[in-house]
């Protein structure tokens, strides 16, 4: 019987993890050295480099992927002010150099750590909805691959901060962005769609509607992902 494709990840996780503590123990330049090859093997930089997925959204409002620190000194020289982390506190090498770039360039890095395959609660909406009323911009709001996590809040941002249909906002999670509207991912998008028809149905605003409508339990039970998109964006890109 073949075996689990999950199993065959143990071995090479626990590795990874040995790897990690040695290098994080010893600190300085053999942590920066460590958390370089980190982030560009294991955490896909190296993709990265290739396609940034770097969109304006909204004046002074921009999503993409996961920053190295060379593109944070890029940005820093272009005036940014704040980087939204999506993917919240982590040991990734990339997290790391971010954080010591933003840290060393005087950009403000605030961290909240998303699902790409599960809907947030009201609470969450309303914490992101604080943040963007303070951020200082210039901002970043990037999660791993810019796709899912970066396009839901900012189709969020869309939504609570200009004014914007839901029809205008859901365009930020399209193929445009390599959102995979099928795979597991996709219950962001329909969410979105949910508030669409809603709001066409009455006209509720999109605060009231999550004040009174929003039932993210409802939502996702009644999302129905295709199974090859799942695989596709769980299994061979890593979403997280």
């Amino acid at each position: 019987m073949p075996r689990d494709p999950a199993s065959l990840d143990r071995p090479l996780r626990r590795w990874h993890r040995a790897w990690k503590d040695r290098w994080l123990a010893e600190g300085g330049a053999a942590a920066r050295r460590g958390a370089t090859i980190d982030m560009l093997v294991f955490d896909h930089g190296l993709v990265r480099y290739a396609w940034r997925n770097l969109h304006e959204i909204a004046p002074g409002v921009w999503r993409g992927s996961q920053p190295d620190p060379g593109m944070i000194r890029r940005l820093a020289a272009r005036g940014f002010r704040t980087i939204l982390n999506l993917r919240g506190e982590t040991e990734w090498g990339s997290y790391l150099l971010e954080r010591e770039a933003c840290a060393e360039l005087g950009i403000e890095l605030v961290d909240l750590k998303l699902n790409s395959r599960s809907l947030p609660t009201v609470e969450t909406i309303l914490a992101l909805d604080a943040i963007f009323a303070r951020a200082a911009k210039p901002m970043l709001i990037h999660c791993k691959s810019g796709s899912d996590r970066a396009g839901f809040v900012s189709a969020l941002y869309l939504l609570l901060r200009t004014g914007a249909t839901p029809e205008e906002a859901g365009a930020q999670l399209s193929w445009r962005y390599l959102h995979l509207r099928r795979g597991g991912t996709g219950v962001l998008g329909f969410m979105i769609e949910a508030y669409a028809a809603e709001r066409a149905r009455s006209g509720i605003a999109f605060r009231d509607w999550l004040a009174t409508g929003y039932d993210r339990e409802a939502l996702t039970a009644a999302f129905e992902g295709g199974a090859m998109a799942g695989f596709v964006t769980d299994r061979v890109l890593g979403r997280e």
